[in-house]
């Protein structure tokens, strides 16, 4: 596997190992395959101002349903079809929880799973579900190759995360949260906006660990590896045993061709990390770099 995928990957299953364990809501398994000839121009009902998405929520429910079997689509159907009378809010409400539990507990589907998520936040409207169901597209997205189905991502969390700022303005996560979705989903022909947002919560608390990451991995894309390397000791004289942070810093020294330093903190990493299949992996990448 070609760097920097594979360091990409080490880290993706890390987190998801850190938020099983903390007993969050995983990711489902697998994603929505789209095809040129699926992708079209149209708005997915949410007004996200001038941008367009060329990837709609149709598209990806459409996509979804042709990969369940016969009893999965009879049962969602009942699902779909149960909103008939009595308090409309109330058993929406609970029909959008029914959905995304379905998706991501029977189908194992990521994206239905979440739209579901956001559209029962969007209902209740609370800075609580409104943030979670932005922080599971802004994680997903950024493991996600395909720009058009990342860009609809972005912008289904820049949508949670402006309506959750505008219950709590101060939330600096959530500030963070939408920097990011300028970022790392290309939903804007000024990538320094989202940039702009994140400083801004840097330069008020430069302990803030969400937002030092975020910079980190906004350098990273920009190829400024030694401002990375900064960022990261200043996280990493904040939370030394960061394993993210560990393992970016490895990445970090090995793009910039310091094999020394790399394999330092690839060993580092391995005091941190318990599953053997990862830590096997770790280091043969030391190995490697050895030779």
């Amino acid at each position: 596997m070609k760097k920097p995928q594979w360091i990409t990957i080490i880290v993706a299953v890390l987190l998801v190992a850190a938020i099983y364990t903390l007993g969050k809501t995983t990711p489902s398994k697998k994603t929505i395959p789209l095809t040129d000839n699926q992708q079209h121009s149209e708005d997915d009902g949410h007004d996200h101002g001038n941008t367009k998405v060329s990837i709609t929520i149709d598209t990806i429910l459409l996509m979804a349903k042709k990969q369940l079997t016969t009893d999965q689509v009879v049962r969602l159907n009942a699902l779909e079809n149960s909103i008939t009378r009595g308090d409309v809010k109330v058993q929406q409400l609970r029909v959008y929880h029914q959905l995304s539990h379905f998706w991501k507990d029977s189908a194992k589907i990521f994206e239905p799973y979440a739209w579901y998520e956001a559209e029962a936040a969007r209902l209740e409207n609370s800075e609580k579900t409104l943030t979670f169901a932005a922080r599971l597209f802004l994680e997903n997205l950024q493991n996600d190759d395909l720009e058009q189905r990342r860009q609809w991502k972005a912008l289904q969390a820049k949508d949670l995360f402006e309506r959750s700022l505008k219950i709590n303005p101060d939330n600096d996560s959530a500030k963070v949260g939408l920097g990011a979705c300028y970022l790392f989903g290309n939903i804007s022909a000024m990538p320094m906006e989202g940039i702009a947002k994140i400083r801004e919560v840097v330069e008020k608390d430069s302990t803030n660990i969400y937002a030092q990451m975020t910079l980190v991995k906004g350098t990273m894309i920009s190829g400024q590896y030694d401002k990375a390397i900064s960022r990261l000791q200043t996280v990493l004289g904040m939370q030394p045993d960061n394993i993210e942070a560990v393992l970016l810093m490895a990445d970090m020294y090995e793009r910039k061709g310091d094999k020394v330093k790399a394999i330092e903190w690839y060993q580092k990493s391995l005091s941190f990390i318990k599953p053997a299949d990862i830590k096997s992996a770790i280091e043969q990448r030391i190995l490697e770099l050895r030779k």
